[in-house]
């Protein structure tokens, strides 16, 4: 991620926050695609108006980039973040969106829509951050075939918008998880860390794209 800030920034009490994500993506040198994600993260909340509004063929022209996608909008399930390292921030029709990562994306996920995408694909996100699960508070994630567990960031109201943070208890009904994977609901007594390492954080969305995080131990 390029022209990033150093000073760590902390915003707590996220839970149920709604944001979007603006992702402009481009050729990665490699055969491959990469995209920078701007998130409105402490700047708005996706205001429903401006986000209904965008226009991904007319953004992706005015940035110059072969791809414009729309992330959003998604909802929070973690308590607090830290970000240790962030980018520029950046008119998008009105409302302010801050370049926050940048996400190289996997063939089998498509973003382009030429054939069906796959999901529960690992894919690396480069950032640098810190997320809060408070204590005594739900934490849902999926526990994969070779035990590996990712914990829900974010649901998203992009595939069904009747999502609630009350109706996760019983999402793991509604999945179609791979063989072997599960998907596990407990409240912790201590707070759940969950930190990126190297920079990198690798994560996985559903078919509903909520999005969960590779909690590194």
């Amino acid at each position: 991620m390029t022209h990033t800030t150093q000073a760590p920034r902390h915003i707590a009490d996220l839970r149920g926050k709604r944001y979007g994500e603006i992702l402009l993506v481009s050729p990665d040198g490699a055969g491959g695609l990469k995209a920078a994600v701007y998130n409105t993260l402490g700047l708005n909340d996706c205001p429903a108006q401006w986000w209904n509004g965008l226009d991904p063929r007319a953004l992706a022209e005015r940035f110059q980039v072969p791809l414009v996608l729309l992330n959003g909008p998604r909802y929070w399930v973690i308590d607090e973040l830290t970000a240790f390292a962030t980018g520029k921030v950046t008119d998008f029709g009105g409302v302010r969106a801050r370049l926050v990562a940048e996400v190289r994306i996997p063939a089998e996920t498509d973003p382009t829509g030429a054939r069906p995408r796959q999901y529960y694909i690992d894919t690396t996100v480069e950032r640098d951050t810190e997320y809060v699960l408070s204590a005594g508070r739900p934490v849902y994630s999926l526990r994969d075939s070779d035990g590996r567990v990712y914990v829900l960031q974010a649901y998203a109201h992009i595939v069904d918008d009747s999502l609630t943070l009350d109706s996760l208890d019983t999402l793991g009904e509604r999945l179609r998880l791979p063989r072997g994977w599960r998907y596990e609901v407990r409240t912790p007594k201590a707070d759940l860390r969950v930190r990126t390492a190297d920079g990198e954080a690798h994560v996985v969305q559903d078919e509903l794209q909520n999005t969960y995080m590779l909690l590194v131990t």
